[in-house]
């Protein structure tokens, strides 16, 4: 269109020499001046920078076209003509308008965001100049766009509204249309595998159950390239390597709403492994290599294994500093005997070192406390496995919603490189004053700040005040994770509480406690830790409900003097734990497992002898590679018990340290606190064996045959035992920028709370009847279950959870709830 322009200018100039008497064959003259004429937007100076001729030059019909051609290269121009008045050379311009506004209509598939992103780049922007010859193939290549998602009654129309002072709206009309639907799909060429079984692969979808909310019958040009490679891949690791896809045709219906399309294959058939030869520099590793080769001579071939020996020999050379290795394997593909060799080339390069490590994106936590976590150092070489732990223990810090990290090669050098950490933080702690409302707790006031990441430190700190239904508390805490800089950490909490155990759906009690606790934890290497601690804990206990495993506890510890007193312990409790880690993140992990073993004792001088142990365990296991799927399984064991002997009876574990199960963070489905043993009493007539708890529990007169026993609440038990298998899954009509602080998934949970110390015997003195109600004590096989789904939020007031869940296994005298939404739980 240009070349045009400029040969009808020429022509122009050619008729402007007859006309100004110029003679029939152009002759060339010396220039006294030059004039343009038509400048709005352009300045003088501007242009006659873009014309090759100055005053005195001698100008022919050569100079005259490269000046013409200048000019209309500078995309100032839409128009030029040159004419002659004597010696004076005149040149005619008219402006390519400037582009004021830019519009889109009709326009849903592309965003507008999109689409002015994409003319930016063509240099159509607001302020620009206008090259009109540029339009049509604006026009087609969005147009091809729609064609390729199978929109092919799309059209789309650029018009060009003019403006005053030589400006124009670009207005581009969209008739986007319906989406050919694909109508049927075919493989041919096929026999080792079936239609169905090619087709179920494809992303492409000729059916969809009507159940299927999100699928969709839509073509679209990028998805059946990728199902092409697809099918190739799957053929490729079935040991045919010679299958190819030879054509495919995409064919529309006459009414441009249906496509058909036909897939034209050659198997090929399978081929074995006849050799596989390491060459290139191996360094003298060649034992090593070999012996973590995954493939044998002998199996068939598979491309997946062949693909994963490459990127597993790279991260391999990537842990002695090799960034930028190059492994390629060429197969010899032997037709007659249908084997092939594989070639595996090695080319290790050159061993990088590290410059410096870099972070970005943390705006809070200060760059020592990640830097503490890292176990690629600065000045050694580059060690991928490094890299990847330093990536893994940040991200268990539990202070990132991401971690990514890249390796930017120093320019000007071929052995240097810098590490690049990019953090994400998220919400590590909470400031709370308000009121919170759980189905368990009731409603609440908080009023706190807990911090997992106080002031950027990586040290936790927390001071709170909270009241429910059930509990009043204030705690202050804090605790160094780097006491030394070896990773022993040193902390320690003081605590008041106030518990009415009746709010909580237990038998009723009331437990006022106050203490101090001191911890230290010491790592024994990257995934084990054992931790520590001393602490001192008063207890007393008041209004205890007379319900008979109470009185077991209470007979032993009352003061026969004042048998109505509060019973009061003082405590000094030693602890011991040991927690192993390889989760991929702290905070909603997708991969590796947990084990956490935990034990305390009163020290031997305490008013109460007991211990208790817990096992708490938990694996991940992600089903796709992006880990939007992932399988979870946990289980908790715990027994605790008395020890020692105080005025000739046995210690017990005292009833307030009991297990107790049921609820968000366990047992979903049952009341917060109702799995387990419940209390019971003993009635005689009206009258009950024990009125008050200070009195001799069957010191009531009356007929024996007439006592009856009447079932309370739940007191939980010295022994439990937990299960959960979880189904991790994407959250529906969530952005993906929130994945990583929101969780749904679908649960099964199982377990019981037992008293293995109740002696069921002791009361075979009552009537068949009423002993048969005493079973439930000593039955270990009333396993409860429940199924639902779970939504977790980490929000910035602290972590949030939402539960639905329907007992599956319960039992006549279980408390169940099917609905639960909490605020402060720990996930």
């Amino acid at each position: 269109m240009r070349l045009n322009k400029i040969f009808a200018s020429m022509l122009l100039v050619g008729a402007s020499f007859s006309g100004k008497g110029w003679a029939a064959s152009f002759q060339p003259f010396e220039v006294t001046d030059i004039q343009v004429q038509g400048l709005q937007r352009v300045a003088l100076g501007a242009a006659l920078l873009n014309i090759p001729i100055k005053v005195g030059d001698t100008v022919d019909e050569t100079r005259l076209r490269q000046a013409i051609k200048s000019l209309y290269a500078s995309t100032n121009f839409e128009h030029v003509e040159v004419t002659r008045d004597g010696s004076v050379l005149v040149i005619s311009v008219k402006e390519r308008p400037t582009i004021s506004v830019v519009s889109f209509e009709g326009n849903k598939d592309i965003k507008d965001e999109q689409l002015q992103e994409s003319l930016d780049g063509s240099g159509v922007k607001v302020g620009e100049s206008l090259d009109r010859t540029m339009l049509s193939g604006i026009e087609k290549s969005l147009q091809d766009f729609y064609y390729g998602v199978g929109k092919y009654g799309a059209k789309v129309e650029a018009q060009v509204i003019n403006l005053p002072r030589n400006r124009v709206e670009l207005k581009f009309k969209f008739t986007e249309g319906l989406a050919a639907e694909i109508r049927q799909i075919n493989v041919v060429g096929n026999t080792v595998f079936s239609d169905s079984e090619l087709i179920g692969m494809l992303e492409l979808k000729d059916y969809v159950a009507w159940w299927d909310l999100f699928g969709e019958r839509r073509y679209q040009k990028q998805k059946l390239q990728a199902d092409l490679e697809t099918i190739k891949t799957f053929y490729h690791n079935r040991g045919y390597i010679r299958f190819e896809v030879t054509s495919t045709q995409v064919a529309m219906t006459p009414d441009r709403k249906g496509l058909y399309i036909t897939i034209n294959v050659n198997e090929g058939e399978p081929y074995k492994v006849k050799d596989i030869n390491l060459t290139g520099e191996l360094m003298g590793r060649e034992e090593v290599m070999e012996a973590i080769l995954p493939m044998k001579v002998g199996d068939t071939y598979n491309g997946a294994d062949v693909t994963f020996t490459e990127e597993m020999y790279s991260k391999y050379l990537g842990r002695f500093g090799y960034a930028y290795p190059e492994v390629k394997t060429y197969p010899e593909i032997d037709d007659e005997n249908k084997e092939v060799t594989l070639n595996i080339n090695v080319k290790p390069g050159k061993r990088v070192y590290v410059r410096s490590i870099n972070f970005t994106g943390n705006q809070v936590t200060k760059d020592e406390v990640l830097r503490r976590e890292l176990r690629q150092m600065e000045g050694a070489w580059l060690n991928s496995a490094q890299v990847e732990q330093s990536k893994a223990r940040l991200d268990r810090l539990g202070y990132f919603e991401t971690v990514d990290t890249e390796t930017v090669q120093v320019p000007g050098t071929d052995d240097l490189v810098d590490v690049a950490f990019k953090v994400k933080e998220q919400p590590s702690g909470s400031f709370n004053a308000g009121v919170g409302y759980g189905t368990e707790s009731g409603l609440s006031l908080q009023l706190g700040v807990q911090q997992n990441n106080f002031l950027g430190t990586g040290n936790q700190a927390g001071v709170s005040l909270n009241t429910n239904r059930y509990s009043k508390s204030v705690n202050l805490s804090y605790t160094d994770p780097y006491f030394t800089k070896d990773g022993v950490s040193l902390g320690g909490n003081i605590f008041w509480n106030e518990f009415d155990a009746e709010q909580a759906n237990l038998e009723r009690y009331k437990n006022s406690s106050y203490g101090i606790t001191v911890n230290s934890g010491f790592p024994i290497n990257e995934y084990n830790r054992i931790n520590g601690g001393l602490g001192y804990r008063h207890n007393s206990i008041s209004e205890i409900s007379a319900y008979e495993q109470a009185l077991r506890f209470y007979n032993i510890y009352r003061d026969p003097n004042d048998p109505e007193a509060d019973l009061s312990f003082d405590n000094f409790e030693a602890s011991l734990g040991w927690y192993r880690s390889t989760l991929n993140r702290g905070t909603f992990p997708t991969a590796g497992s947990s084990q956490r073993l935990s034990g305390k004792v009163t020290i031997p001088g305490s008013d109460l002898q007991y211990f208790k142990t817990d096992f708490n365990t938990s694996f991940y296991f992600p089903i796709n590679r992006s880990h939007s799927f992932v399988l979870m399984t946990k289980a908790r064991l715990g027994y605790a018990n008395g020890y020692g002997k105080f005025n000739d009876n046995d210690q017990i574990l005292p009833f307030w340290e009991n297990y107790y199960s049921g609820g968000s963070s366990s047992l979903r489905g049952f009341k917060s606190n109702s799995v387990g043993p419940r209390s019971f009493y003993l009635y005689r007539g009206s009258e009950s064996c024990a009125p008050d708890i200070s009195g001799d529990p069957c010191s009531l007169p009356g007929d024996i045959n007439k006592v009856t026993v009447s079932g309370g609440r739940s007191i939980g038990g010295n022994a439990i035992a937990t299960a959960s298998l979880e189904l991790i899954v994407p959250t529906p009509f969530l952005d993906e920028a929130y994945t990583n602080s929101v969780r749904t998934s679908f649960f099964v949970d199982a377990g019981n709370v037992w008293d293995t110390e109740f002696d069921i015997d002791s009361y075979s003195y009552l009537p068949a009847t009423e002993f048969e109600q005493l079973d439930d004590y000593s039955d270990p096989s009333r396993i409860r279950a429940s199924a639902g789904m779970s939504v977790q939020w980490l929000s910035p007031m602290g972590p949030m959870v939402f539960s639905l869940a329907w007992p599956i296994k319960e039992y006549e005298d279980d408390d169940t709830e099917i609905f639960s939404f909490n605020i402060g739980k720990t996930f």
